[in-house]
């Protein structure tokens, strides 16, 4: 599984956290060199020898063979007598197996033969010299068909091997027609995931992929200027950002920042498309599920229920991108699971999705057994747990490392090119008798050195032991029985985690709220986003995954924002008297889109503050964008206080499921304070009537006291006596005292 070591050698921490050596997985290395140069643990030589030329690419009886490269001194010291000679073998390989063991060997000095080693001047330290070796193949003494190893080794001036890089010659004799092996390419155009959100970018590295010199513009170049056949595998996800990037300025900002660069409309993702159509007009072409979700993690986390989000992924309105960027439907169905690598759970979903309608998987060789009798081909079949026995297209693991390894390092595009040779030679040479089929589907992320796309799809079409097919053709062909390996529970390591698929989820439930409050026309959506930030491009990126998801997770708070209920700055709200109505208002911001929604209010005291209730007609709110509404909530207040209110929207119809946070606010009531001003001015009044009644009948006294009317007592003499209080049963009638002393009636 090419793909999942590479994501495991980026994590390079990680078998260190787990204090050994984690499993590796079935697809090859994860080197960044060329196959032959994959000895990671080697120690570097002090002379390195890069091949930049070898020709012809097959060799003839009568060809003049022409092998040059560069030599460096990087042993940071001199080196006396330096010399270079070439290294062969005269006997043709006999297998497969002994092609990748002179490859990891590099050193040639295996090799019995020698041609008269010639001087290089790269004594001094850092000195640099091309050099070049002819010879013939008489010389070498080609005779048959077959691969034949050579190589060059540097030599200091005690003949110690300093040096030295080995290839392969692919002879063949005149007159002689090998066995032709159909061979099948897939063609990869899926790349990262570039953006958060629909509109926002993370990086603009696509735009560099796209344009002259870029991966993605020298895979198109390659196909259109050959004649190979080829099977294109397209993730709709990178047509979708090219076609946006075309279209309109697109906005990049990085996770994490805060400035955004608002970047033209792209030139060059103009031309890529157009250059697309015409490379793969003749072409069939199959879709991945939308940004290549990591299926076999997403089917594992959905356990024991079917992965809901493969199968949005699978849908037309997602994969549809790729009907309406080309012009025309895919015309091949094909389930590729990410490294070429699934469990029967996996593939059971995957054929229920990409299957139904017939195709094939296409897998890894490496997840089969070889076949009990015969030479392995690339078609087999697969039964699966629910939807029958489906075919699966092996590609060739061997070959899929060949092509996709490390052809950009020094001399490892001519490496990587006479290695393909030599192993599909190999093929044709192993069963002369038996005519052989092969599928190649490099790397997803497939970044060749420039020319070598081109130059493996012409060999494709040039050899004379090869026949370029669709894979349609191979599909055909009567399935070999093979035996499925199945999916090891070690590779669970390489997959994306359960905890970020956790956190993406969470969006998804969020992203799905914010769904539900939309109206037709819906132009918003967080579908596809959802999809990038599951995608296996994040297989082993923890990091970069980390943060696309984080800004995924803010974009979709920051416009779910945008619908809100609108407070004052202090969040209080004043009520007058014992009841009153509050006043509440909701508004959409959003861009374009308008929204329903249901207004709530619950008071946190409703002892003390009670809310009542909106009319029918009032609690849903139906907002247009930019437009803004207000609601008035009744109330009626038991005391005076602060009372808490929590005002929420929901979504309309859903049984209470809220939209958004809402807001809190706090409600001070007065009323009771009024009635006691009230009370108080009601008693000052009385008082103050009472105080001037007894003034006014003073005063009339006085002034009858003045007039002096014979009533009153002389001075210095006692007036009568005053009368005391009666108690409550005491006669009124007044009485005076007799001789006795008792008082008898008058």
């Amino acid at each position: 599984m090419r793909t999942v070591k590479r994501a495991a050698a980026l994590a390079a921490v990680l078998p260190c956290l787990l204090g050994a050596a984690l499993p590796l997985p079935p697809q090859g290395r994860a080197a960044a060199s060329p196959p032959a140069l994959t000895a990671a643990t080697r120690k570097r030589p002090p002379v390195t020898v890069a091949l930049t030329k070898l020709t012809p690419k097959t060799v003839r009886a009568d060809s003049e063979i022409q092998i040059g490269g560069s030599a460096h001194n990087r042993s940071g010291r001199r080196i006396d007598g330096v010399t270079i000679r070439l290294r062969y073998r005269s006997v043709p390989v006999t297998s497969r197996g002994q092609i990748e063991q002179l490859a990891k060997a590099a050193n040639p000095s295996a090799l019995p033969n020698a041609l008269p080693p010639q001087p290089l001047q790269v004594t001094a330290a850092g000195a640099r010299q091309n050099w070049t070796i002819g010879t013939t193949a008489k010389a070498l003494g080609l005779r048959t068909f077959g691969v034949y190893p050579v190589g060059v080794e540097v030599l200091n001036s005690a003949q110690q091997v300093v040096g030295g890089v080995t290839t392969f010659l692919t002879f063949v004799p005149k007159g002689q027609k090998p066995n032709r092996v159909t061979i099948g390419w897939v063609l990869p155009l899926i790349d990262r995931q570039h953006r958060a959100n629909d509109q926002t970018f993370l990086d603009d590295r696509l735009e560099k992929d796209l344009a002259a010199g870029g991966r993605l513009h020298d895979l198109v170049t390659a196909a259109s200027t050959t004649a190979a056949p080829v099977t294109w595998g397209i993730d709709p996800a990178l047509l979708d950002d090219v076609r946006y990037m075309a279209s309109r300025n697109y906005v990049v900002r990085p996770p994490g920042s805060e400035k955004s660069v608002q970047k033209a409309k792209s030139t060059a993702a103009a031309a890529w498309l157009e250059a697309l159509k015409k490379a793969s007009a003749n072409d069939p072409y199959f879709t991945l599920p939308y940004a290549d979700p990591d299926v076999v993690a997403l089917v594992r986390a959905a356990q024991p229920k079917p992965a809901r989000d493969l199968a949005i992924a699978f849908d037309r309105r997602n994969t549809g991108v790729a009907t309406e960027v080309l012009g025309r439907a895919a015309n091949s169905r094909i389930a590729w699971p990410p490294s070429g690598a699934a469990g029967q759970g996996t593939l059971d979903q995957l054929a229920g999705h990409a299957l139904k309608d017939g195709g094939a998987f296409l897998m890894s060789s490496s997840q089969f057994e070889d076949p009990a009798v015969g030479l392995p081909n690339a078609t087999t079949a697969l039964p699966t747990l629910t939807q029958g026995t489906e075919r699966a297209l092996l590609y060739d693991e061997t070959l899929n490392e060949v092509v996709s390894g490390g052809s950009a390092a020094p001399g490892g595009a001519l490496l990587t090119e006479q290695r393909f040779l030599a192993e599909t030679a190999m093929i044709a040479a192993e069963a002369p008798n038996v005519r052989r089929t092969v599928v190649i589907a490099p790397d997803r992320h497939w970044n060749p050195a420039g020319g070598v796309a081109k130059n493996l799809l012409a060999f494709t079409s040039g050899a004379p032991w090869l026949d370029a097919a669709s894979l349609g053709k191979i599909e055909a062909e009567r399935p070999q029985a093979r035996t499925f390996r199945g999916y090891k529970d070690d590779y669970e390591v390489y997959e994306l985690g359960a905890g970020h698929l956790e956190q993406v989820r969470g969006i998804a439930r969020r992203a799905a709220t914010f769904r539900a409050v939309m109206t037709d026309p819906i132009n918003i959506s967080y579908e596809r986003a959802v999809l990038r930030v599951q995608s296996a491009a994040w297989r082993g990126r923890a990091g970069p995954a980390k943060r696309a998801r984080v800004e995924l997770a803010e974009a979709l708070a920051q416009e779910m924002g945008l619908v809100r209920i609108v407070t004052t700055k202090n969040r209080r709200v004043n009520m007058a008297g014992s009841s009153g109505r509050l006043p509440v208002t909701i508004e959409n911001t959003l861009p374009g889109q308008s929204v329903r929604v249901r207004l709530t209010a619950t008071s946190e005291n409703s002892a003390k503050l009670r809310l009542g209730e909106l009319d029918a007609d009032e609690q849903t709110i139906e907002l247009s964008p930019g437009e803004r509404v207000q609601r008035w909530i009744p109330a009626e207040a038991a005391g005076n206080g602060n009372f808490g209110v929590h005002l929420g929207l929901e979504i309309p119809g859903s049984g209470g499921r809220e939209f958004g946070e809402g807001a809190d606010i706090t409600v001070r009531t007065t009323g009771y304070g009024r009635l006691a001003l009230l009370i108080t001015g009601g008693g000052l009044a009385v008082l103050f009537v009472g105080v001037g009644v007894r003034a006014l009948r003073a005063r009339r006294r006085r002034k009858a006291e003045a007039a002096g009317d014979g009533s009153g007592s002389a001075p210095g003499e006692p007036g009568p006596p005053l009368a005391g209080p009666r108690g409550p049963f005491e006669d009124s009638r007044a009485t005076a005292p007799d001789s006795a002393g008792t008082g008898t009636p008058g």
